[in-house]
């Protein structure tokens, strides 16, 4: 499994390597000076959205050495976790810190990171899957959730810059599904998973969503907000409810379910049968 890199043939990672820089952004090329602040501000929800999201972006480093070490011996995918995917992250985390930062100075940033990070660590040395083709199917699933989480906040914000920040986003996040799914198509043609075993990868981390962690990263947000004032479950459910009654409509459910499905391999007559099914489902289970 780790000599797969030695297998690598010389074009293909020249290749990869090309495809790999695809089309960047930097902060420089978002108007901040042009944010309407008074559209921003209209709803807390949209504080609770982008503050957490930035937490989080923020700490993609804590678990990228698990992924490093559990791909070792493969040059390309490794390069490409240190030299792009991790960069890019943290990018997102600078981006959505630097707006929250503009919009809701009252907010202290810093520390309410370095509280989420001390209690979010335990959580990054989680076990991985089994295989590296699971993994990757695994990988697929948190970016599809990520995108579909930035499209959902791009159409629904009122305020253009946060819209135009996401929308920048979302092509990373989608770019990054790209490449993880043809990491996943290649370990495939070695590991040769069964769609049974996919599945319940998938699921494993389709779990994961909305779970420890969205907890957590939303206690230090609404900790720093209020200080002093108690988070418990009453209390999360309350503001996943105000975060979901605001940007519901806005979901793309359509898109999430493709991407949930592309690594199964679906037959053309099974995903024309299945697709219409599970966005009916998605809609119901994310309304």
């Amino acid at each position: 499994m780790t000599g797969m890199a030695d297998r690598i043939a010389p074009h293909a990672r020249a290749e990869a390597s090309r495809s790999f820089a695809g089309q960047r952004w930097s902060l420089a090329d978002i108007p901040w000076c042009a944010i309407r602040h008074d559209a921003a501000a209209q709803s807390e929800a949209f504080f609770y959205l982008v503050a957490s999201a930035s937490l989080m972006e923020s700490a993609t480093d804590l678990y990228t050495q698990n992924l490093i070490e559990f791909f070792a011996g493969d040059d390309e995918v490794t390069s490409w976790l240190e030299d792009y995917w991790l960069p890019e992250e943290l990018q997102h985390g600078k981006a959505l810190r630097r707006y929250v930062e503009t919009v809701w100075p009252q907010f202290d940033w810093e520390p309410a990171y370095l509280q989420f990070v001390e209690e979010f660590r335990p959580y990054c040395d989680m076990a991985l899957e089994v295989a590296r083709s699971l993994e990757m199917a695994s990988r697929c699933v948190v970016e599809t959730g990520t995108a579909s989480y930035y499209t959902t906040l791009s159409r629904a914000s009122p305020e253009p810059v946060l819209s135009l920040l996401a929308r920048r986003i979302v092509e990373d996040e989608v770019r990054h599904y790209k490449h993880f799914y043809r990491f996943f198509r290649r370990y495939r043609e070695t590991e040769a998973p069964s769609r049974a075993a996919v599945v319940p990868a998938l699921w494993r981390r389709l779990k994961m969503s909305g779970g420890d962690d969205s907890f957590i990263v939303l206690k230090h947000v609404y900790r720093s907000r209020y200080p002093g004032s108690a988070f418990d479950a009453a209390v999360y459910r309350n503001v996943r409810r105000q975060c979901r009654n605001l940007v519901g409509d806005h979901f793309p459910h359509e898109m999430s379910v493709r991407m949930l499905l592309k690594p199964l391999a679906l037959g053309p007559r099974v995903q024309r049968a299945a697709l219409p099914v599970a966005i009916a489902l998605a809609r119901r289970l994310v309304p």
